[in-house]
């Protein structure tokens, strides 16, 4: 009896050092969680970005952060049956551990299936365990049983299903039910059918061993094996199995949401760099860290409306592609020339590339490197075709080269009165070409289309009306020894200061410049930081031409003082924030400043309808059909960068287009901001202003103020010469050249004929179905003789106007 005692308590303090050194080792690997941190599971959680309609654009998350959450009555009973069937059909008997699974586990080896229920592998997600280490694994399974248990207690089975759902990966790195659902079959996992569940819940077993798209006919076997083990728990008839296990996994509609695909990429990009500096001044009250983009689930709505957006982008698709086949026809480009001089831009561009950088981790010494950029290689490259790349052999030196030539662009429109932008393209394609060309920071030189600036200012602070009389001759300018602004017209005398818009005469813009003095240019600067354009411009003469670098976002924000009555609203994206849970963290609104009287502002709209009628934008409003509208195009030397910017009462876009490098350029008309930006403009227009489900009325008109109340019309016959300066259809009188200012010059041979079938596939597409017709109609507003002049109405407002010095 006394062996049997001595033997009882050799067990016990044996048993219980044990169970000492356990729970030392438990806390050692790390404490258990709390039941507050059990009430609130800090499973990762993507951020998503929402269109103004509540359509989700995109989201932002780390590897294993591409998570949305769902709730449990919105997930389908086909996907819960299949995980409970399949991996603890005990689920709802249990407590969190399930004993005889663990004793069929230990018994049989997992033969049969492993003893982990359901609450455990979530407490096992949740603790981000799984050491291969048998000892510690061990431990770690104490953890998860002592995790388990409280999951329970505090947790319904419901909601740990829940849990455990969003928790888990699936196949080609998607993790939770909602996110796979939506990859593999492009459907909420509310609409799950009994097969598709099957598939998505076969895959926990292997992920990748299981995926359907990686390995077909393993995916059918594992599927059939839930289908059979739903079945067994009487989920599904036999009847109805056979018919289930008789069909093909279809992944037709399979699509992966990454970064670079979802609606305006270039777009959610941008914004991601103000998100995290909001992240890090604003802190999560259940953690006391800042927010963390990555892995806070945070609900970003933004203005960007998903039809306009759409439009944005099919104006895009249409136009660059008949461009980019004309400049890459150009001798210069076609042969090579235009690297004659620029071999520094080549060098530095291999030495930047990720082929470059990743030889040289490598390993492999400088001068190997540089072998290896002089060699073909097989190679995938962007391409205007339906999947923008294609594959070809090419040397990596001339795949630079390549994708250097491609023609760029921004596009951005919003609503002029709150602000807020409504469509975004930051360039050619977001997968190929990460460079944003819309931000702020983006500048390029603006040419004419400063030129309202500077005529608004003309009007607001020196009196001069769209009647006074302005010379069309070059103006010299001593202060800046005597420098002489580019002329552009080939007729000399006067001209109307709206004449001189509408033709963008560079002499009329001279002219205005010099009578504001000799500190003119500092003048207007000071007036461009007045109007709210954040970049500091040097003060030049050349500034009333746009020798001055600024981006779209700028040019678009100092035009919307015109359409909005005179304030400069800032463009705003973000509407409001909301944790996960839809709790608001914060709201973004309008920010209006006035800067230029009401009437200054209704003079310019009204002005600014002659380039769209009658000057270098000629018919654009007649083709729209819109009451009234203004606009302005510009071009600046050799074609380097094309502009258009136009508004209606509601809505404000702007265009750029143009290569990285600015020697790389179209040639001829082409390249002018009227043929080259202005379709962009245009057919964006057209297909906004069809949907009327967008609300941009066509007979919307701009507020006249009450002290400009007059029974008369804006009379353009008696203000605007109709008659386009010499010059502006033919070669610039100083130099021979092409005119670089004036965007008349229409192609001289149809541009469609010169595509290929493949890209005129796309581009039919592009245009609705229809066979893309690509010929700039410009109606002819240039009558043989001009009609007699009367008394206008800016002239029997405001009097004969600014007298000439």
């Amino acid at each position: 009896m006394s062996t049997l005692v001595r033997i009882f308590w050799r067990v016990f303090f044996l048993g219980l050092a044990a169970l000492i050194l356990l729970i030392l080792g438990i806390n050692f690997l790390g404490k258990l969680p709390s039941l507050k941190e059990l009430e609130n599971p800090s499973i990762m959680l993507a951020s998503e970005v929402y269109a103004d309609d509540g359509t989700s654009m995109g989201k932002y998350y780390k590897e294993r952060g591409n998570r949305s959450n769902v709730d449990y009555k919105d997930i389908s009973p086909n996907v819960i049956n299949a995980l409970v069937a399949t991996e603890d059909s005990r689920f709802y008997e249990h407590s969190g551990i399930d004993g005889y699974a663990v004793m069929r586990a230990v018994l049989k080896f997992g033969h049969d299936g492993g003893g982990s229920t359901i609450t455990q592998q979530l407490a096992k997600n949740m603790l981000g365990q799984g050491s291969k280490n048998i000892v510690l694994r061990f431990i770690e399974k104490l953890k998860e049983w002592i995790t388990a248990i409280k999951l329970e207690r505090n947790f319904t089975k419901q909601e740990i299903i829940a849990l455990y759902l969003n928790a888990v990966p699936f196949g080609d790195n998607v993790y939770g039910i909602r996110n796979a659902s939506r990859t593999f079959f492009q459907k909420e996992p509310d609409r799950v059918s009994v097969d598709e569940a099957a598939v998505l819940i076969g895959m926990l077993k292997g992920n990748t061993l299981y995926n359907p798209r990686k390995n077909p006919k393993m995916a059918i076997e594992r599927r059939n094996t839930v289908i059979n083990q739903m079945v067994k728990g009487n989920y599904v008839t036999e009847a109805d199995a056979a018919k289930l296990k008789s069909r093909p996994i279809d992944l037709t509609n399979y699509k992966k949401m990454d970064e670079t695909n979802g609606l305006a990429p270039y777009f959610r990009d941008v914004i991601r760099d103000e998100l995290k500096k909001w992240c890090k001044e604003h802190k999560n009250p259940a953690t006391g860290e800042p927010y963390n983009l990555y892995e806070d689930g945070l609900r970003i709505y933004t203005t960007i409306n998903p039809r306009m957006q759409i439009n944005a982008e099919e104006a895009v698709a249409k136009q660059i592609p008949i461009l980019q086949r004309a400049l890459s026809a150009q001798p210069s480009i076609r042969k090579g020339l235009v690297w004659k001089d620029h071999a520094n831009t080549l060098e530095a561009a291999m030495k930047n590339s990720d082929r470059w950088h990743n030889l040289e981790d490598a390993g492999m010494d400088a001068a190997d490197i540089r072998k290896t950029f002089f060699q073909p290689t097989e190679m995938r490259v962007f391409a205007w075709n339906a999947r923008r790349e294609k594959d070809t052999v090419m040397t990596p030196m001339d795949s630079i080269k390549y994708h250097q030539q491609m023609l760029e662009t921004a596009f951005m429109a919003m609503d002029p009165i709150t602000g807020a932008v409504k469509a975004w393209v930051g360039g050619i394609d977001f997968k190929t070409y990460k460079f944003d060309h819309v931000n702020i920071n983006t500048k390029r030189q603006v040419g004419s289309s400063i030129k309202p600036f500077l005529y608004g200012m003309a009007i607001q602070d020196y009196g001069f009306t769209p009647e006074t009389q302005c010379e069309a001759t070059q103006q010299y300018f001593p202060k800046y020894k005597n420098y002489v602004p580019a002329k552009n017209s080939g007729r000399t005398g006067t001209r109307t200061m709206a004449t001189g818009l509408a033709w963008s005469i560079n002499e009329v813009a001279a002219y205005i410049m010099k009578q504001f003095g000799d500190d003119g240019p500092d003048h207007f600067a000071d007036f461009l930081q007045q109007i709210n354009i954040p970049t500091k411009v040097a003060p030049y003469p050349s500034l009333a031409l746009g020798a001055c670098e600024l981006s779209l976002y700028e040019m678009m924000w100092g035009y919307t003082m015109f359409p909005s009555g005179g304030f400069s609203t800032k463009p705003y994206y973000i509407s409001r924030i909301e944790d996960k849970n839809g709790n608001v963290l914060d709201r973004f609104d309008t920010k209006r400043k006035e800067v230029i009287s009401p009437s200054t502002a209704y003079t310019m709209a009204r002005m600014m309808q002659g380039p769209v009628d009658f000057g270098t934008a000629a018919g654009l409003r007649d083709r729209l059909g819109v009451a009234e509208m203004g606009g302005k195009t510009g071009t600046t030397n050799d074609n380097s960068d094309a502009w258009f910017m136009g508004y209606t009462p509601q809505l404000l876009a702007g265009v750029w287009i143009g290569c990285d490098d600015r020697f790389i350029h179209l040639e001829g008309g082409l390249g002018y901001g009227a043929q080259a930006a202005r379709p962009i403009w245009e057919y964006f227009f057209a297909k906004t202003l069809a949907d009327k489900t967008l609300g941009i009325d066509r007979n919307a008109h701009f507020v006249q103020p009450e002290n400009m109340k007059n029974p008369q019309m804006y009379d353009y016959q008696n203000i605007i010469d109709k008659t386009a300066p010499p010059g502006a259809e033919g070669a610039d009188q100083g130099n021979g050249r092409a005119n670089q200012y004036l965007d008349t010059s229409a192609p001289k041979v149809p541009v469609d004929s010169r595509l290929n079938s493949e890209e005129e596939k796309v581009l039919k597409e592009a245009n609705g179905g229809d066979k893309p017709s690509f010929k700039i109609t410009v109606k002819d507003a240039q009558p043989t003789e001009e009609p007699k002049k009367k008394p206008g109405f800016f002239k029997r407002l405001f009097g004969g106007g600014k007298k000439d010095n």
